[in-house]
């Protein structure tokens, strides 16, 4: 061969080498990611944070190998509204959906973040729990559903693949297993009765918690058959906390800090934000993951992410403060929401008038929680243990490091009344920011909502002006009584939503309020007209507020309505017996699925 041609072979051959080099190297330039996710446990399951009955040897390997978040927090403290955080990367009440099965629609200019990925050519798949409390959108997954796998990718395609196991969900206590944990050696929280059958339900959770680790180590034992951990940034979290009672759904330590760990290999160590082997103490909220798996994968991140980036090229400053929510849980209605810098925890209660622990069918299925109840009502409990069956101061602060139980409401005591009002003033900056949807009882949201997203309405001030209904509600509650001026002008409002909350604020007004609540009976906004009606029945007026409450029961009423009347019912010492007739049409003709109204309807007539 003449040497001109020999040199174009070689620069071919080198060419061509080169080029396959770089296609084969292409995939491990972007890090496929895992997501392993066991329900609803408290980080204090996972033995890699000190617990000697914990049992989790994948969760702990991971946190061996990789760094374990001692700080991280649920957006709220049960799956959907959760799930609804995560996959959007926004607060579910800045989009609506913080309400148990509200199912309310997305905005069209939102997408999950998973289609994000699959733009830049990612293969995702999602296996198998969706639960996000709205449809999944068109174009988030290749493949949802319990065949998902990044298996059936293209080769070399790089992925994102979650894997969720319901194993250490919270019905895996709804009956009695053989226990492996020693119920003796279990701790108890100071607000839990000490009897066989709490401490049976919290060793059986310990062992749930532990399988369901299994389960999920066979995952990453298929990640590694594969040859496919040296390309794969794995996390192992829990979806919130739980699950025993007072932890799943409420906004305390137990419900809201859930277990996270993540684990980069050395190829993408430049991606982590610590070393191999470290325990981050930086806050992370479940808010933050859309934002991060972006960044790790090269992506840029949509500008109405609500999280930031804690690893990757777009990683951010850790805050100095994350919040969570609670609402609707099931068919019981409240508002909460919460502040914690890690160490302080800060609670605001919306409604106390209701107890922390509202009878709620789902929960009841623990036999602890049926115990506590049971001892509650014998009076058997503890001053500690009794105060969540009564309602709710407006605010708590509980300090974490020294109250982990969160039972010590340090909210009137003076030596923390500066922590007290920072805490206070990052509450209502973060409501404000994210335009918290949740100032409107559920009914008038879907009203004022009509077919679209809340997010339609909820970001005109002149709609839903909630700086000026946080203010209302601020002064209304946190007195230690409404100032009558400001209760009659409330009262008296042009918005609805005032109105609702003035209502509402009557009952800590003297019985000579509900002369000012009977133009109330019969507002235009049915979730006025209810309020109102329960706010003169508890002054002693029920003649007056039988009637509202009692169509609020009708067919034609919508199923919000239906069980705000229910909800108020059940707060009621005594209600007329010709109410009984009204729940059994109401729980008969309330329909089909969760039947959250049935199930409130039944609890009345003591099913």
């Amino acid at each position: 061969m003449r040497p001109a041609l020999l040199r174009f072979a070689f620069f071919l051959s080198c060419a061509l080498a080169f080029t396959f080099t770089a296609r084969a190297a292409e995939p491990a330039a972007r890090p496929n990611i895992l997501w392993l996710v066991a329900e609803d446990f408290t980080y204090t399951f996972a033995s890699a944070y000190g617990d000697p009955l914990a049992r989790t040897p994948t969760f702990d390997r991971l946190a061996r190998e990789g760094i374990l978040f001692e700080r991280a927090y649920s957006t709220s403290a049960v799956c959907a509204p959760t799930r609804a955080s995560i996959i959007t990367g926004m607060f579910a009440p800045s989009l609506g959906t913080q309400h148990m099965r509200s199912n309310v629609p997305m905005p069209s200019w939102l997408r999950y973040f998973p289609a994000y990925l699959r733009d830049a050519g990612y293969y995702t798949t999602n296996n198998a729990k969706t639960d996000y409390n709205a449809a999944v959108l068109e174009g988030t997954w290749d493949q949802n559903g319990a065949k998902g796998h990044w298996r059936n990718r293209s080769p070399g395609q790089p992925f994102f693949a979650v894997f969720n196991t319901n194993t250490s969900h919270e019905s895996s206590l709804h009956k009695r297993f053989p226990i492996a944990t020693d119920p003796a050696k279990v701790r108890l929280p100071a607000y839990l009765p000490d009897t066989p059958e709490v401490r049976a339900d919290y060793a059986q959770y310990y062992d749930r918690v532990s399988a369901a680790d299994g389960e999920l180590g066979k995952i990453l034992a298929q990640l590694e058959a594969d040859g496919l951990a040296d390309d794969t940034i794995v996390f192992f979290y829990s979806d919130h906390g739980g699950v025993l009672p007072r932890s799943k759904r409420f906004l305390y330590e137990n419900g809201t800090h859930p277990a996270l760990t993540v684990r980069f290999p050395k190829k993408f160590q430049h991606l982590a934000p610590s070393a191999p082997g470290s325990r981050s103490t930086e806050l992370v909220n479940y808010v933050d993951l859309a934002p991060t798996v972006l960044s790790l994968a090269g992506v840029k991140a949509p500008d109405y992410f609500q999280g930031r980036a804690f690893a990757g090229a777009a990683r951010a400053a850790a805050p100095e403060f994350t919040y969570s929510f609670r609402d609707r849980m099931d068919e019981r209605i409240d508002l909460c929401r919460a502040v914690t810098d890690g160490r302080w925890r800060y609670i605001r209660n919306y409604r106390p008038e209701l107890p922390t622990m509202q009878h709620l069918d789902y929960l009841w299925k623990q036999s602890s929680a049926r115990e506590w109840d049971r001892l509650n009502r014998e009076g058997k409990l503890t001053a500690v243990q009794a105060s969540f069956f009564q309602p709710k101061p407006v605010e708590q602060l509980f300090d974490c490091q020294a109250d982990p139980d969160n039972v010590r409401n340090l909210a009137g005591d003076p030596a923390h009344r500066a922590t007290l009002e920072r805490l206070r003033a990052a509450n209502r900056a973060h409501l404000l920011r994210i335009r918290d949807t949740g100032f409107l009882p559920e009914a008038l949201l879907r009203e004022l909502s009509g077919t679209a997203s809340p997010t339609a309405f909820s970001r005109d001030d002149t709609a839903y002006p909630l700086a000026r209904i946080l203010d209302v509600i601020d002064r209304l509650q946190l007195a230690s009584a409404p100032a009558p001026a400001d209760l009659r002008a409330a009262l008296g409002d042009k918005f609805p939503a005032v109105r609702y909350w003035a209502a509402l604020a009557a009952l800590r007004a003297p019985k000579t309020v509900v002369s000012d609540l009977a133009p109330l009976l019969r507002d235009s906004t049915a979730s006025v007209r209810l309020a109102a009606a329960f706010a003169t029945a508890r002054h002693g007026a029920g003649d007056a507020a039988w009637p509202v409450l009692a169509a609020g029961l009708e067919a034609k009423a919508t199923a919000d309505i239906r069980l705000e009347s229910l909800n108020y019912l059940t707060l009621l010492p005594a209600r007329p017996d010709s109410f009984k007739a009204l729940y059994e049409s109401t729980a008969k003709d309330s329909g089909t699925g969760e039947n959250y109204v049935a199930r409130a309807a039944d609890y009345l007539l003591g099913k």
